[in-house]
């Protein structure tokens, strides 16, 4: 098991995060929130992680926090939903929001996720329910990541897509929030919110 990863941080390309730990680089997948809160390339970094044997495949999962490991790990518990749903899930709204919406049985919000249909969505809210308190505490808020890359705007539509919204979706949704000067990671997060209807 691999539990956690001190490197450096020598690219991000929303979903994916590579690592160098000691010479050797690590391809990590995370989610939105916690890329929104990584230092610039080139500087240190700490991950909690998350280790994925398959059959056919092997993947590393990456967070910044705690109860964001444990929500991903909570959610793959759930009938149906594998990795990338849940990285779905906490790009698109914090932990402690995450929480709320299982808490309350807000199924309608849960299912403006993409991937979560509405009988997923109950699914979440009958397994999770009991297991999200003390999430809010922890749980981290959005903020931008400080290094803008080149092309943002088209850095932020690929990112979108892999987190499963549609292309027109994503055009549309990234016309509507782009301004100049944004960074991908604050396109995304503008775009999130709108998709979500926050």
């Amino acid at each position: 098991m691999i539990g956690r990863l001190r490197g450096i941080l020598v690219s991000k390309q929303p979903p994916r995060l590579l690592i160098d730990v000691g010479g050797v680089g690590y391809e990590v997948e995370a989610p939105m929130s916690t890329i929104y809160d990584l230092p610039p390339t080139g500087k240190e970094v700490t991950l909690l992680t998350h280790y994925a044997v398959k059959e056919d495949s092997v993947a590393l999962y990456g967070f910044l926090h705690e109860s964001e490991r444990t929500v991903f790990r909570d959610l793959q518990k759930v009938s149906g939903i594998g990795a990338k749903i849940s990285l779905a899930v906490l790009s698109g709204v914090s932990t402690q929001e995450f929480a709320r919406m299982v808490q309350a049985g807000d199924v309608v919000a849960l299912t403006k996720i993409p991937g979560i249909g509405k009988k997923t969505a109950e699914r979440i809210v009958v397994e999770l329910r009991d297991r999200v308190h003390g999430l809010g505490a922890s749980a981290p808020g959005f903020s931008a990541a400080s290094d803008a890359p080149l092309d943002p705007t088209a850095e932020a539509t690929v990112a979108l897509q892999q987190l499963g919204y549609k292309p027109a979706e994503v055009t549309r949704l990234v016309q509507k929030v782009a301004a100049t000067g944004d960074s991908a990671e604050t396109i995304i997060r503008k775009a999130l919110r709108a998709a979500l209807g926050s």
